[in-house]
């Protein structure tokens, strides 16, 4: 299926749609905003779920756990590419990890500037040190160590308006064509996955 374009989207722009239950995400949360800038491209950042999309392939978890050769497969990689990276990396005693406040928290934060740096505390939780992220308490004491007003932020994230909001932005990313995270889209052209990071943003720099 083809990616629906965006109307008007501002030149040295990326568009990244990411999970926070995904452990490619994790990569190219850690690292997006520093590669981005080196090129003076501008992140776009849409938290959406992949469960309801999983689920219209008639998956009920993540692939990686549907087939076990494959999920065998993913472990070894992200050892790989963490030691590539510079990045700890724990394998989750829980995969995938729900994270439904979390995305609705990030959706909120999504054009603040504390965005970035959530993002990667929730995703170092996860994937570094093999914690819930799921939980209030978690995502309050993130929003905490940022100091942010955890309490007021969360009960706007918790809004039917922006529960609305999460299900709507999900609803888009299938709309779009998303099959998976993380993805990147640059106008209408689409990249899929954290190995197609670096060259999703030098499209971008390169438009005109």
């Amino acid at each position: 299926m083809s990616p629906i374009p965006t109307a008007g989207a501002p030149a040295k722009t990326i568009e990244f749609w990411f999970e926070f239950g995904s452990n490619y995400s994790y990569l190219s949360v850690m690292r997006i905003e520093d590669e981005a800038a080196r090129r003076g491209v501008k992140v776009v950042w849409k938290p959406f779920l992949l469960g309801p999309i999983f689920r219209s392939f008639g998956w009920e978890t993540s692939p990686f756990v549907l087939q076990k050769a494959k999920g065998d497969y993913v472990w070894r990689d992200m050892a790989r590419l963490c030691r590539k990276y510079g990045l700890i990396w724990r394998q989750p005693s829980v995969f995938p990890r729900t994270a439904v406040l979390a995305l609705r928290v990030a959706l909120v934060g999504a054009e603040k500037p504390w965005m970035n740096e959530f993002c990667q505390r929730i995703m170092r939780l996860n994937f570094a040190l093999d914690q819930d992220i799921g939980s209030e308490a978690a995502v309050k004491d993130v929003l905490r160590q940022l100091g942010l007003p955890a309490d007021a932020v969360v009960a706007e994230a918790q809004s039917e308006a922006n529960k609305l909001r999460l299900r709507e932005q999900t609803e888009a990313a299938q709309a779009r064509g998303i099959f998976g995270a993380p993805m990147f889209f640059v106008g209408d052209e689409m990249f899929w996955g954290n190995d197609r990071l670096d060259d999703a943003l030098d499209f971008a720099a390169g438009s005109p």
